[in-house]
């Protein structure tokens, strides 16, 4: 019996030498933080140093493209569909009635006669007789996507074969059609496109808004270009034949999707043609008057990312350079791991990432530094509506909520 039990007592120590210490589990846990940390502060200085680099590539052939030649341009049609005014609506509008292009027709569109946009369309074609300048007021739906819909009734009245469609809140340049329409004379090309900056109204919101767009969402789509990727289209340059559009069943095609320039993108790729990110300068007004505001526009852009890359989407973190960056930094201090090469890792993103908000930010707006405090504010809430729209399906657009599948189909309004 007292041999028994001096057998298990040896045996109960044997066991307690092999388990593993409470200081030998801390210390691994030290090193998955240590090593976790590593890795979150290289690549987000990876992300902000390569988002930088497309940016300043894109800037460089911008300013060495050669101007487009007016050798054999073809007459245009712009289309311009309206749903409410908006702050600079008039200048906007005007500044495609005003175009250095030998011949083209300006198109405006409203669902509604009581439409407030066409206030500003009425005067300018009263102060603008030599401009061929039509205002289209047609209600009929052809699907979800009202924009779609207004574009489809449009183009009845369309009489050039080449066609410029551009959202309202957009100002072009003089040389803005020059520029688009020429890459289209190369028969492989299918749908010319252009990438914008934001300009913001007076207020806070407005300024995050166009942080947004400047700061990341903008710099996001050259970082994809500038490794390949040829399927942008915006909407607020999409320039296209007309047989093209036709080959593609007209904007009835995508008059049910939440994205409808990215479908449009999408059927165009799909006829074997390209799509050309033009070198074209459009500023557009960002007007957010309240929170709720930027939350459903953000929310909006969001889930149409989500719809659109649904397995990316998930990864999409990586492109919130400081805010990782700085999930990196607690990670190794509370490993103990702090150390110099982490602080410099630290330091190299905020500095990518302040230059990137220089040399993204519109030339004429205001101080350079003014914004300069709110980027912290606006990386946190980047993040913030990323996490959310992993919980919500439904959209608000032009004051209208729909429900969208994860198809980019927008299946029901409320």
């Amino acid at each position: 019996m007292h041999g028994d039990v001096q057998g298990l007592i040896v045996a109960q120590r044997h066991l307690a030498c092999d388990s593993p210490s409470p200081r030998y589990e801390v210390g691994i846990l030290s090193g998955g933080l240590a090593i976790g940390g590593l890795i979150c502060l290289a690549l987000a200085l990876t992300y902000a140093v390569l988002v930088l680099l497309a940016v300043v590539v894109w800037e460089i052939r911008t300013l060495a493209a050669r101007p487009a030649t007016r050798r054999a341009l073809p007459p245009v049609t712009i289309l311009k569909p309206l749903c409410g005014t908006e702050p600079q609506l008039y200048g906007q509008l005007r500044s495609f009635c005003s175009q250095d292009y030998p011949s083209y027709q300006v198109i405006f569109g409203a669902r509604d006669a009581t439409d407030a946009a066409l206030v500003s369309a009425r005067r300018l074609q009263a102060e603008l007789p030599s401009v061929s300048l039509d205002i289209v007021i047609d209600p009929t739906e052809h699907g979800g996507n009202r924009k779609a819909s207004n574009l489809t009734n449009m183009l009845v009245h369309a009489r050039h074969d080449v066609l410029v469609v551009a959202d309202s809140d957009t100002l072009a340049r003089p040389d803005y059609l020059l520029t688009v329409v020429a890459p289209l004379l190369n028969g492989a090309v299918g749908l010319v496109t252009s990438i914008y900056r934001s300009a913001a109204t007076p207020g806070l919101w407005s300024r995050l808004g166009a942080m947004y767009v400047n700061d990341w969402y903008m710099p996001s789509v050259l970082l994809a270009w500038l490794f390949g990727y040829r399927g942008y289209a915006s909407g607020q340059t999409l320039c296209l034949r007309r047989s093209t559009l036709e080959a593609i069943g007209g904007f009835r095609a995508i008059a049910n999707h939440l994205a409808d320039d990215h479908r449009l993108g999408q059927l165009v790729r799909s006829l074997g043609l390209h799509i050309v990110l033009s070198p074209a300068r459009v500023l557009v007004a960002h007007d957010e008057p309240s929170f709720a505001a930027l939350e459903h526009h953000e929310m909006r852009w969001m889930r149409t990312l989500r719809v659109l890359r649904p397995r990316s989407f998930r990864l999409l973190f990586l492109s919130f350079s400081v805010p990782m960056a700085a999930v990196g930094l607690v990670a190794c201090a509370a490993s103990s791991a702090l150390d110099v090469t982490n602080w410099a890792l630290f330091g190299a993103t905020l500095i990518a990432r302040l230059s990137l908000h220089f040399v993204t930010r519109p030339r004429a707006r205001g101080l350079m530094l003014s914004d300069l405090w709110l980027l912290v504010l606006r990386d946190l809430l980047l993040c913030w509506v990323w996490a959310r729209t992993f919980f919500f399906s439904r959209v608000v657009w032009r004051d209208h909520e729909f429900d969208v599948g994860a198809d980019g189909v927008i299946q029901q309004e409320r």
